[in-house]
Formats: C-alpha cells, structure tokens, sequence
C-alpha cells in the first residue's frame, strides 16, 4: 500500500512538472506563433492610420490576414496597449517618441520599419512670409510642448535662422534651454499639439506636427516653413519585441515596401504632397 502511495505521489509531482513546463513553453512562444492570421493595432484620428487601412490593410488581407483595429485616444495609451500585449502594433510615432516610453515605462517597443511621414511645419493665419519676422516686434510663437516635438520645433526654427542652438547639442532633445540665440526676441509658448491649431488666431506663428496638421484640415501645402524629417522624427511601425521576428511582422514590413503600396501612393499623390517618402524605400 505504501508503495502504491508512493508511486502514485511520484507520478502526479513529475505529470504537475511536465505540465508546467509545456504551459511555460507555449507561453513564451505564444507570440512567435508562425501560423498566426489575425492582427491587432491601434487607430487614431490621423494620417497613419488612414493610409494604413486604404493601402496597407488590403495588401495584408490578400495574404489572408485578419485584421483587428482599436481605438485609443492617445499615443501613450496605444502605447501601453502594444506593450502589455492588448494589441501586436501601431503606426503612429517615431522613434524618439518610443524611446521615450521604454524610458518612462520600463517599455519594450521596436520601430520596425520607417513608413510615410508628414513633416511638422510652421504656419501663420497673419503672415504670408516667414521674412515678415523682421517687423514683428516680440513675435509669439507657439510650439509643442511634448519632448521629441518641442525638439524638433526648435530644430525647424533653427534652420530657417529664427534662432540658434547650442553647439554639439542633441537634436532629438533641445529644449528651450538650449537656445543659444533669440536675435527677434520671440516669445515662445509650449502647449499641448492638439490646441495648437485651435489658438493659431492668437499667435504670429505656429508650429504643427504632421498628424496635427492632418486632424486640423490644414492645407499642408500653405505651410511657411517645413522640417528636414531627421531619422529619429521619421515615423515608424512600432511592435513588441518578441514580435519582431514573427513572420506577420516580415510580412506587415513587406506590405510598406511593396509594388502595390507604391503604385497607391503615386495614384493618390497623398494630401497635397502631405507624405514625405523615407529614402530606405527603394521606389523613391
């Protein structure tokens, strides 16, 4: 009888064990599951998403994909939704701005491959020129207020000769005090992207990000001023870790650099020219 016990106890301590082990397994492979056919992401109101379900999704569906999109009112929440797993991507940030969430949130996001980007630009609704800064006295100007877009208006306003930046200065995060000099004295306002356009009467000049320029209905093509898109601003397809050698990665990579999404970009010439094409696209 003790023997059988015994026996018994022995069976059902290494079966338990077994069974751990391939829950263990199956877990961290779960996301690496090659025959995995539906997709999830998050939606925004912008350009991203928009050319992402015209052009990409129907590319994508042709190779028997699935796709599932969520909506969330803000980066940082699509964010935490690729990082916790809730969904497998989203196409709307750069790679400075995933930088700064794996820092501020222990993150685990990848950019994957740059995608079609709508430089930040500067506008004006009482100037036709940005030469008209010589006779504006104390002009105000309103720029984000989020680190990677404060940075690059700055860095805008640099290059047209508004102000100068420090030498040796990281581009991807200038702040304000890394003005080195004002010579038109501007009185700069940071303030949140999204009520930039609705105080534009308010200011001399503006400047707006590419996804704010879009949800706005600003003609893009008034823009006075326009960013170099420097690699870090470039926007990207953004995924987990774990997830970026999975093959519906490859394969949502692929679909970005394809014949069909060339030929939907030159039929549609985006928005007035809205899209700045990344030179890692071989159909530039």
């Amino acid at each position: 009888m003790r023997v059988t016990k015994l026996f018994l106890l022995t069976t059902l301590i290494i079966s338990g064990a077994a069974l751990m082990g391939c829950t263990k397994k199956a877990e961290s492979n779960k996301n690496a599951d090659p025959a995995k056919k539906t997709l999830t992401y998050s939606r925004s109101q912008g350009p991203y998403t928009v050319l992402f379900e015209n052009a990409i999704k129907p590319i994508l569906e042709e190779k028997g994909y699935t796709l599932k999109g969520y909506d969330y009112s803000e980066l940082a929440l699509a964010d935490d939704a690729v990082n916790g797993g809730d969904v497998d991507f989203n196409v709307e940030q750069h790679t400075a701005y995933a930088q700064n969430y794996n820092k501020g949130n222990n993150g685990h996001l990848v950019p994957i491959t740059p995608i079609p980007t709508v430089p930040a630009s500067m506008f004006s609704s009482h100037y036709k020129s940005a030469d008209e800064i010589k006779n504006i006295k104390k002009p105000k100007v309103a720029v984000p207020n989020d680190p990677a877009n404060t940075a690059r208006a700055y860095v805008l306003l640099q290059k047209i000769g508004w102000i100068t930046l420090r030498e040796n200065v990281n581009l991807s995060t200038v702040t304000s005090e890394d003005i080195a000099s004002n010579p038109y004295n501007i009185q700069f306002t940071e303030m949140k992207s999204l009520n930039i356009p609705q105080v534009q009467d308010d200011f001399d000049f503006v400047i707006i990000t590419g996804s704010i320029v879009y949800n706005a209905g600003i003609d893009a093509s008034t823009a006075l001023a326009k960013e170099d898109v420097l690699p870090h601003l470039i926007l990207q397809v953004v995924v987990r870790e774990d997830n970026v050698n999975s093959q519906w990665a490859k394969d949502l990579v692929a679909a970005y650099h394809s014949a069909e999404f060339k030929a939907y970009l030159e039929k549609t010439n985006y928005e007035n020219g809205l899209f700045w094409i990344p030179k890692e696209y071989e159909f530039n």
